[in-house]
């Protein structure tokens, strides 16, 4: 630890009026790591089935993403040069190394180019996949990694999410508990995004500017059944 940060940790305990040795803070804190007890749960987001994919469509929607929904894993692809072509947009775009995504049908799509690996500046459309949407807030969650590289969630223009419709859930902390039981106890992934909605800024004269500090458009594709 650096000399700056134990200097402002210790300002802050001194704030407070703590002690770096606080024994029963330590253990306070090893205890709620341990249990993970889940935070307040907003009624919203309690639904299920169809209910919950319309409330997370409608709150997405609100907060101007786009969102289409296909029947299978197979209409991605149609979808995804359905998007490019309505933006007009190069039938180019660049995705991860995702599972998921390389078994779709992108080889039938005769003009679209598909790109593998990290977002670089000139790409202007990329294509994720979520590891869950929340329905309370219509946010998507996505985790780092080779297969879904966080370069390709803000530097393109154009984010293209795919988001399985069994993986909506009503709240924030049910896609937490999945993250821990995917990864493990005590281990996460080195980034966790959560999505709602294009990047926007108001910071001008409360102007709404779309694409501040990210895509200036997220599309999508909720799959109904993988």
């Amino acid at each position: 630890m650096s000399d700056a940060r134990r200097a402002i940790l210790a300002k802050m305990r001194s704030a407070m009026g703590r002690k770096a040795d606080d024994i029963d803070r330590k253990a306070a804190v090893a205890d709620r790591l341990q249990r993970s007890p889940r935070g307040p749960i907003p009624a919203r987001g309690q639904v299920d089935g169809a209910e919950r994919t319309a409330l997370f469509r409608k709150m997405a929607e609100a907060v101007q993403a786009s969102v289409v929904r296909v029947g299978s894993r197979e209409g991605v692809p149609e979808a995804v040069a359905a998007y490019l072509k309505s933006k007009n947009l190069p039938a180019t775009v660049r995705m991860g190394e995702d599972p998921r995504l390389s078994e779709m049908p992108w080889s039938a799509q005769k003009h679209m180019e598909t790109l593998t690996g990290r977002a670089e500046n000139a790409d202007l459309a990329t294509v994720s996949h979520a590891l869950g949407g929340v329905a309370e807030t219509g946010t998507l969650m996505l985790v780092s990694g080779p297969d879904n590289p966080t370069t390709l969630n803000f530097l393109p223009e154009h984010h293209i999410v795919v988001l399985e419709e069994a993986d909506i859930a009503g709240d924030y902390e049910s896609v937490w508990a999945r993250i821990r039981e995917r990864f493990g106890k005590g281990v996460m992934p080195r980034t966790v995004n959560m999505i709602t909605g294009p990047s926007r800024s108001a910071d001008i004269e409360q102007t709404l500017l779309l694409g501040a500090h990210g895509p200036r458009a997220l599309h999508i594709v909720i799959v109904e059944r993988t």
